[in-house]
């Protein structure tokens, strides 16, 4: 049977920039994917979100030789998406799965609102404000008859003035509710004699999450030890070495806009692997779907997690709905 896919680009700012160890960046741009059978009235939908310069120049260049529209048959994309960038490979498995009535439907997980997820705290200097607006939100919400799940916190480090930093993290251990949860993420940008006196200062808290990505995406052998002395979860570390997926015996931050077709993603989940922690690329509604589908049946294993979400980090409107034909047409509209 062959699929004609249209590809959209769309473009966005974040509301309010990212500064992590690797630097700051606000802009997101990709593309939404619609493949459909001819004569048929079904649809499925994927996103291409890259967040590297490399890989959206992969992109780029094979979405510039196939056009913005193409037909191909379905063996055919099956037997390409090893070969695309992951992004790419993402959008139309993704598209391919919901064709095929794998999500979306009585056959499979449903779309469906997210858990509830962490919050993302800025680096630096803007933490501490944010933090109390969030304790303050989470003051006035304790009053529900329904209850409040606890609150899990994600912090940006190694992004700022080590001083400072070292300074913010004992305000924080300070303002922390006793039921909450913590992760530092340093994106790769501690040495080790930094990362052991961040393990130091809170080894033993009970409400360590775990430290992301503490040290260099190589550095194993250092990662792995100080695995033995707290919680570490690989983020980049994946990425540079996928094979790390099926060997790193803690945590792992997975992307799945980030990682290629994300049905095996999804199988494993409902095998009830554990240990895997859903996570956003900063990306539309589209994506969304599946992310927050992700999350959900991850819920139901044997490690739920609060998924990282990033709410409040881009902005309100129909880009980021949860109906596809919604973001496909507002894509349309802010196109030049």
């Amino acid at each position: 049977m062959t699929l004609q896919l249209v590809f959209r680009p769309y473009a966005f700012a974040l509301t309010r920039p990212l500064v992590t160890s690797r630097g700051s960046w606000q802009k997101r741009r990709g593309w939404l994917l619609k493949i459909v059978a001819p004569g048929s009235d079904s649809a499925g939908w994927g996103e291409v979100s890259p967040l590297e310069p490399g890989e959206q120049r992969c992109c780029e260049r094979v979405l510039s030789a196939w056009s913005l529209q193409l037909c191909r048959s379905r063996g055919e994309l099956e037997a390409l998406l090893p070969t695309l960038p992951a992004a790419l490979a993402f959008a139309i498995g993704a598209a391919l799965a919901e064709l095929d009535g794998v999500v979306g439907d009585a056959h499979g997980p449903c779309w469906c609102p997210p858990p509830q997820s962490a919050q993302l705290l800025p680096a630096g200097h803007a933490m501490p404000a944010a933090l109390e607006a969030l304790l303050a939100q989470r003051g006035e919400a304790s009053g529900d008859s329904c209850g409040v799940a606890p609150l899990t916190l994600k912090w940006k480090v190694a992004a700022a003035e080590p001083a400072l930093e070292w300074q913010l993290l004992g305000l924080l251990l300070e303002r922390l509710p006793n039921e909450a949860r913590l992760r530092l993420d340093a994106n790769g940008g501690w040495d080790r004699d930094t990362a052991d006196r961040w393990a130091d200062a809170v080894e033993g808290d009970p409400r360590l999450d775990w430290l992301e990505q503490p040290l260099a995406a190589h550095d194993l052998e250092g990662l792995l030890r100080l695995g033995e002395r707290v919680p570490v979860a690989l983020d980049e570390s994946l990425a540079q070495n996928p094979e790390l997926r099926e060997q790193w015996p803690g945590w792992q931050v997975r992307r799945p806009l980030l990682e290629g077709d994300p049905r095996p993603l999804l199988q494993d989940l409902q095998r009830g692997r554990p240990k895997l922690m859903l996570s956003t690329a900063f990306e539309t509604g589209i994506g969304a779907r599946w992310l927050a589908l992700l999350a959900q049946v991850q819920q139901q294993g044997p490690t739920p997690v609060a998924p990282g979400l990033a709410p409040g980090w881009t902005p309100s409107g129909p880009l980021f709905a949860s109906d596809p034909e919604q973001v496909w047409a507002q894509a349309a509209e802010a196109m030049p």
